[in-house]
């Protein structure tokens, strides 16, 4: 996409988030940049809100949660390695932006929401923005991964847990990749477990914060 006389003020802002939220910070997968380029964040985000859609900041979406800003969005797109034919699990659906630019990288995407008004905002997000072809919105809790459709190339959870719940890495394939905040309400480390030959390693990424993880696994 290129500026013209035709590009609108919500394709200029999402051009300029990219270029100086993202390529400038160092996210430099081409699939990832190219989805966040063309996925109408404004789309996700509630009307009263909508002019902060391409803030450098998380977002209010309504009951205490957030969407994140676009830079954790993209990094944690790009710490997933995805290639385009995987089944990913996202744990948090929130307003259904992430799991559109998830969905926008991977063959398909699962992802749970446990408050059952986001799951529907999720849900109606994707379907009217024709995001949501290869994303199935489940309304659960995402703490516990979702079973029926496992185990998963990639699982990625928009919210922050006091450590890894094992439902995920029991769900996750070997080899694969997931990223999650960990660590406590004030402060989180964005870590990034793989998943290899029955074994499991952990990198940091970056400090960050997340709203608690829900559920059975989370802070509740």
């Amino acid at each position: 996409m290129s500026l013209n006389s035709t590009t609108t003020d919500w394709e200029r802002q999402r051009l300029e988030m990219v270029e100086r939220q993202l390529y400038a910070r160092g996210i430099r997968n081409p699939r990832v940049l190219e989805a966040m380029r063309r996925i109408p964040r404004e789309e996700f985000i509630p009307p009263q809100h909508r002019h902060l859609s391409y803030a450098d900041e998380p977002v209010p979406i309504g009951f205490g949660q957030t969407i994140s800003q676009p830079y954790m969005t993209a990094l944690m797109a790009e710490c997933l390695q995805l290639q385009g034919t995987e089944t990913v699990l996202e744990v948090g659906a929130g307003s259904g932006y992430h799991a559109a630019v998830l969905g926008a990288l991977a063959a398909r995407v699962i992802s749970v929401e446990i408050l059952p008004e986001l799951a529907a905002y999720a849900r109606e997000n994707l379907d009217r923005t024709g995001c949501g072809a290869n994303v199935q919105v489940v309304c659960a809790d995402g703490s516990l991964g979702w079973p029926p459709a496992a185990p998963y190339d990639a699982i990625s959870v928009a919210a922050a847990a006091s450590d890894v719940p094992p439902a995920l890495l029991e769900q996750l394939k070997d080899p694969g990749l997931l990223v999650i905040p960990v660590g406590p309400s004030w402060e989180q480390e964005l870590r990034v477990y793989s998943k290899r030959q029955g074994r499991v390693y952990i990198r940091t990424v970056t400090f960050c914060r997340f709203v608690p993880l829900r559920g059975k696994a989370g802070w509740e």
